[in-house]
């Protein structure tokens, strides 16, 4: 058992592919496709940019975990930093990040299953996976790494054989297939057809789908070496996501013209289409199903640890931290599964209202989360350039949403749960000073 009573039953291994179950999922093939329509062959630009930010403000995780390895990770950086605002507004961000993207992750597989099997309703689907990943999170920790270990790994194993098939295609070795050449990348509209406002909305996108790396930090306090385990996660995992994800545009945007019907809704299948395999449509759908059920599996279990680390700093309700006799913090577990499952119901009765209300709301939710990392290294590790550049360019990407009509709605949103926050650890300070203490945290 750790320090903070959990579980220390995860491996090397096992962390790695929490952190990549995490990250690879609705937001690389599903998002993906909306950044290559606003950005065309550009999106390589958006992901390269995106991609060193994630990259600085991974590594300033990586330091500061490594210093202090504790379940609530980032959250408790920002707590030793700023103060209690800093870690409630951190924690309960990524929270709320985490359980809407379960939510968009499970309506994604159950429409991919509704599509094979017509006569199960998506409901069917949603409670289905939602108990799968539930029972899973509430077995033992390292019997849940072992399944997002397989799950994981078949994802990053389809997503390699894409990259393979697909340069393959580019360079004209695959027979039957004549290379592209430049032509998709340089004659539809140029590079840039839209621009550089393009390239900074395909960034947008590019972000959210980075989002998700951050657990490889929260996961390692349930490793038996945590500080080890730190350091190697966050070097494997940088380097197999930024293959997978500027790999995969590179693929897409040589084999298909950026504004190519069906690219925009499914990217992957478009490529693969292009190339002429058998029964393509179902094969990418397969792939995107396992994308997409890993990273729910990966995310409930996220969701829940930053639940129970919250509660630990006295930021959410006590009974949330009861752990089974196997230390897994079973009552987070049902609350983060729980309102995943209440936002999936909001979409099946409000699918134009409540339900883009809190993708909108998590929409910029990442970029939060990212300027707080950089501002705790900031503070606790003294002046540096990565975190200035990741400050300026964070505060760059939030003005330029700001001043989009399309992304406005997003930055509004998001301001509002950070506002609402804000307000929380308010009221919390004041009556801690009325009353002449602050509540009690559970002991770590």
């Amino acid at each position: 058992m750790t320090e903070h009573g959990l579980g220390a039953g995860l491996r090397q291994r096992h962390l790695t592919m929490i952190a990549l179950g995490g990250a690879i999922g609705a937001g690389l093939f599903v998002g993906s496709g909306i950044g290559i329509t606003a950005a065309g062959p550009g999106i390589l630009v958006s992901y390269l940019l995106a991609g060193v930010l994630a990259a600085l403000v991974m590594r300033m995780l990586g330091e500061m975990s490594a210093a202090r390895p504790v379940t609530g990770s980032f959250a408790e950086h920002a707590r030793r930093a700023f103060g209690p605002w800093a870690g409630l507004l951190s924690g309960w961000m990524y929270w709320a990040l985490l359980v809407v993207s379960v939510a968009a992750e499970a309506l994604g597989a159950a429409r991919i299953m509704s599509g094979w099997v017509p006569a199960v309703p998506d409901w069917a689907w949603v409670a289905a996976f939602m108990s799968l990943f539930t029972l899973s999170n509430l077995a033992g920790v390292r019997h849940f790494g072992e399944l997002e270990f397989w799950f994981a790994g078949l994802k990053i194993a389809a997503i390699f054989g894409f990259l393979a098939l697909g340069a393959a295609a580019v360079t004209g070795a695959l027979p039957g297939h004549a290379s592209p050449g430049t032509s998709h990348l340089f004659g539809d509209g140029g590079f840039l057809p839209h621009g550089w406002h393009g390239v900074a909305v395909g960034m947008v996108a590019a972000v959210f789908a980075f989002g998700g790396l951050e657990t490889v930090t929260i996961a390692a306090a349930e490793c038996d070496d945590p500080v080890r385990a730190v350091r190697r996660g966050v070097r494997a995992v940088m380097w197999r996501v930024a293959v997978c994800y500027i790999g995969s545009m590179a693929v897409i945007v040589a084999l298909v013209p950026w504004n190519a019907p069906g690219v925009a809704d499914g990217p992957y299948a478009a490529a693969i289409e292009s190339i002429g395999v058998p029964g393509a449509a179902d094969l990418m759908k397969a792939v995107v199903l396992v994308a997409l059920l890993s990273a729910m599996n990966a995310n409930v279990y996220g969701s829940s640890r930053m639940l129970y680390a919250l509660v630990g700093r006295g930021d959410a309700p006590r009974p949330l931290a009861r752990l089974t006799r196997g230390s897994v913090p079973y009552a987070a577990v049902l609350a983060s599964a729980a309102f995943g499952f209440v936002s999936v119901v909001l979409s099946l009765l409000w699918p134009r209202t409540v339900f883009p209300f809190l993708l909108n709301s998590i929409g910029a939710a990442i970029l939060v989360v990212w300027a707080l990392i950089a501002a705790s290294h900031l503070r606790l590790h003294g002046p540096s350039v990565p975190a200035a550049a990741a400050l300026a360019t964070i505060g760059g990407i939030l003005l330029f949403m700001l001043g989009d009509a399309e992304s406005r709605t997003q930055i509004l949103t998001t301001g509002a749960w950070t506002a609402g926050l804000l307000a929380w650890a308010w009221y919390r300070s004041v009556r801690s000073a009325r009353t002449g203490r602050e509540r009690d945290p559970l002991p770590s």
